[in-house]
């Protein structure tokens, strides 16, 4: 609270010059700049746009989209291009990224909440309740809350092998799994635990995982670019394509694309490729606005523009720690608060109660309740051959948005 106030007391009683708003607005006109009212100071925010054009430069992506906002200040870029081809398309603020495992905090997680506001879902529950095969190996202990906080003792994902397809298959495996850690007891990032949660979400509202996102989350946020399996709905050259040579022949009609071609509106991660593109642990594709427009009803408290999506409780539960007592993995039922997958997005500056996500893809949502500021960072970092490291940037990122929120005229 000391930082905030001294950052805010510095610009209580300092007047932007003429010129420095001037600059402002001559930066907005630029093709990748957002026009909307911007009060970041222009130093702050050209600190971001250098270190993503560095990193840029240094292919250790070809192409992003940022978004930093708090209150009625907001700063909107995009940068680079789609791939390092020559004549590849400039990204765009309208292109659309795969999230990854960004899809477990903007659709799985607030699924599970709304459904419990409704109470068609128990979060303190047993799973067998509503999977029933899920029994043995430890797994009778597990409850929904711990399939939420990461700390059900479920292995981190599917195994591969034998070949297998189809969410029934899944299923069958995940309650195959037998737990390493008494359920409760010990953290470990799983994408069971969420591919076990969208199975849920679908049995309990009685509709595909997709239908509902749309249906609950996208269409009453206005979120038009967001959705899984957008090739069903826009062209592959709005998408920012993925990895080259990643096609799986036990994906189904998915796994057929030549060797060699980049996963273009298909989902990057194999095990929902081979769900068919839908799953609780991935496979939602959106734009850097529509990722925003869902921060922005989190900032306002379940609600944006009139439209409630979660209540005030389902918001505490998803963004607050809920992690059962002993356990130093610090999380929300969905957000990260302070695991240690939350220092690089967090940055330097941001506050432990801060709380986002990441997607292995390259994206990031990061949010201050504290300051009501968040970014949002979406990449296709993975292109062409997923072996770039973009952590540091990361870490850059989360500390040069805090040093422009905190610094923002209010």
């Amino acid at each position: 609270m000391v930082y905030y106030f001294l950052i805010m007391l510095r610009y209580s009683f300092r007047l932007l010059p003429a010129a420095l708003l001037l600059a402002s607005c001559v930066h907005q006109a630029t093709p990748t700049a957002m026009t909307a009212d911007t009060r970041f100071e222009p130093e702050r925010v050209a600190a971001v746009d250098h270190a993503i054009e560095a990193a840029i430069a240094a292919r250790k992506l070809p192409g992003a989209a940022y978004h930093l906002e708090r209150g009625a200040a907001r700063y909107q870029r995009a940068y680079g291009k789609l791939g390092y081809e020559e004549g590849a398309a400039a990204v765009t603020q309208d292109t659309v990224f795969d999230i990854a495992s960004l899809s477990k905090v903007l659709v799985t997680a607030p699924a599970v909440l709304m459904l419990a506001e409704e109470g068609r879902i128990d979060l303190e529950a047993p799973i067998t309740r509503y999977f029933a095969q899920c029994t043995g190996g430890g797994k009778e202990a597990i409850t929904v809350r711990q399939l939420l906080t990461h700390t059900s003792g479920l292995a981190s994902g599917l195994p591969a092998k034998p070949a297998w397809q189809g969410k029934s298959a899944a299923l069958a495996l995940a309650c195959g799994q037998a737990v390493t850690h008494p359920p409760g007891s010990f953290f470990r990032y799983s994408d069971i635990n969420y591919i076990l949660l969208g199975l849920l979400v679908e049995r309990a509202a009685g509709m595909p995982l997709d239908r509902f996102a749309q249906q609950r989350i996208f269409a009453p946020l206005g979120m038009r670019h967001t959705g899984y399996r957008p090739l069903e709905r826009m062209p592959a050259a709005a998408i920012a394509p993925t990895q080259r040579g990643a096609a799986d022949p036990q994906a189904g009609a998915h796994g057929d694309l030549a060797p060699g071609a980049p996963l273009q509106g298909v989902v990057h991660d194999p095990t929902v490729r081979r769900m068919g593109g839908v799953g609780g642990s991935a496979g939602v594709f959106s734009t850097v606005g529509d990722v925003a427009r869902f921060a922005r009803m989190l900032m306002g408290n379940g609600e944006l523009d009139g439209t409630r999506i979660l209540g005030p409780d389902s918001v505490r539960l998803l963004t607050t720690v809920q992690s059962p007592p002993g356990i130093a993995a610090l999380r929300g039922m969905g957000m990260d608060i302070d695991s240690p997958y939350a220092k690089r997005p967090r940055g330097t500056l941001y506050p432990v109660g801060s709380y986002g996500h990441t997607g292995f893809t390259g994206c990031i949502l990061w949010a201050d309740p504290q300051s009501r500021s968040f970014y949002v960072f979406l990449s296709n970092r993975v292109y062409p051959d997923d072996r770039s490291v973009v952590l540091p940037l990361y870490t850059q990122l989360g500390t040069l948005s805090a040093q422009a929120a905190l610094g923002a005229l209010q």
